[in-house]
């Protein structure tokens, strides 16, 4: 007799109740094995791939593609029987405990992401109904856009849609304008969700002060310039982002009030003794900010490492949830949009931001003249509780000194 099981939605960690369904990687029918990836969520924290607990015969898909499901509801039900009826089924009766989604099932390699789509594909026996592959970014740029991805001609490697070819379409079909109705609407669902209510208890619970301090960045500039013709430097890609991360940690040496958290429950304020430095990314699926661990071990090229690989990850929708948790302090890099300046909002949790603006030649003072120097402006937002006036501003100046002279890096390092 056939033992129908299912598997409910497990506890992904980090305290969240919820996930939203991006794609099924599996159909009512098929036949999946243990730990195979049979779906993606998409959680406040990052997207994430669910491994099958149970081998056998998918008899039903408990929830939809688009919708929000909340931990410990039923996904898929499972038979460990061939021969059942494919047909969706009621809730089983005997439902067993799912563990959390890191550690459950034995040891195994499940099958890749893409295998398991081909799988899927290959297993369709009307071509046409096939689901069309895309990965979860391009999945939510389509939804944006209003694009049935059926519709779009695939280039991808595996035959999946690519951002390029759903560009290329919107190139090739005639906007649908409904006449005085010419409007978008999105669900607020997923990443942009989570960070608009991370945001707005930030705003209304921790007290924002902000503070700005425009710099003549022109000797970190050049020295840039000439670390890049080294060796020791030739292979990395050395931005100023990295001199301001590295400023940042040298200052918050001298200013470790920058670095702590205000703990509401037990009514103290934990300093941290470790850095995990947060760098605010615009990415596919919204701001996200990732963290690099224990930045504050870092010189200054492995800082540039860790930074080119945080930002690459992120803008691939590749982050994962512990690489957004823990963060301690932020820095958010408006200049590479062109801005100057802006008054930004913690992260949660956190007692303070950096926003580093776009670096301009202008006419500045130096040296009893008028010259063009490099010159960018630097704000900084904190938490009031936790950092006064004078512990802000000493650390804005402190880092805006190392940017103006880094022979001051040098020394303090």
């Amino acid at each position: 007799m056939a033992t129908v099981k299912s598997f409910l939605l497990p506890d992904l960690g980090e305290g969240l109740t919820e996930a939203d369904l991006i794609t099924w990687l599996v159909k009512v029918g098929d036949t999946i094995e243990l730990n195979q990836v049979i779906a993606e969520v998409e959680t406040a924290k990052a997207c994430v791939e669910l491994p099958s607990p149970y081998a056998g015969i998918v008899t039903a898909l408990r929830a939809e593609e688009g919708t929000t499901v909340e931990v410990g509801t039923p996904l898929i039900d499972i038979s460990d029987v061939a021969e059942v009826d494919p047909a969706p089924i009621e809730p089983a009766q005997q439902e067993e405990p799912v563990p959390v989604l890191v550690g459950y099932g034995v040891a195994g390699v499940a099958p890749s992401r893409r295998a398991n789509r081909r799988q899927a594909i290959a297993s369709v026996d009307d071509p046409t109904t096939a689901k069309p592959l895309a990965s979860p970014p391009v999945r939510h740029v389509a939804q944006q856009e209003g694009v049935d991805l059926a519709e779009v001609p695939a280039t991808g490697a595996h035959g999946d849609v690519t951002r390029a070819d759903i560009a290329a379409y919107l190139d090739r079909v005639p906007e649908k304008v409904d006449v005085g109705r010419d409007e978008t609407r999105t669900p607020i669902a997923g990443v942009r969700k989570h960070t608009a209510a991370a945001m707005v208890a930030s705003a209304f619970t921790a007290p924002h002060v902000t503070e700005f301090i425009t710099v003549d960045v022109t000797p970190t500039v050049e020295l840039l310039d000439s670390l890049r013709t080294t060796d020791h430097f030739r292979e990395v890609r050395l931005t100023p982002l990295a001199m301001v991360a590295k400023a940042l940690l040298v200052a918050l040496r001298g200013n470790p009030s920058l670095n702590s958290e205000w703990d509401e429950d037990r009514q103290e304020v934990v300093t941290k003794h470790y850095v995990n430095l947060g760098i605010a990314a615009a990415t596919p699926r919204g701001l996200m900010v990732p963290n690099i661990k224990n930045a504050h071990v870092l010189g200054l090229k492995d800082l540039a490492y860790a930074l080119a690989a945080l930002t690459g990850t992120a803008k691939e929708g590749k982050t994962g949830p512990g690489d957004l948790a823990d963060g301690t302090i932020t820095i958010t890099n408006v200049g590479v949009f062109g801005v100057d300046s802006g008054t930004p909002i913690l992260n949660p949790g956190e007692a303070a931001i950096l926003c580093f603006g776009a670096i301009r030649r202008q006419p500045w003072e130096f040296e009893g003249e008028i010259a063009l120097r490099s010159v960018t402006t630097l704000s900084l937002s904190f938490d009031h509780r936790l950092v006064d006036g004078e512990q802000g501003s000493r650390f804005l100046a402190d880092i805006a000194s190392m940017l103006s002279d880094p022979r001051n890096l040098i020394a303090l390092s």
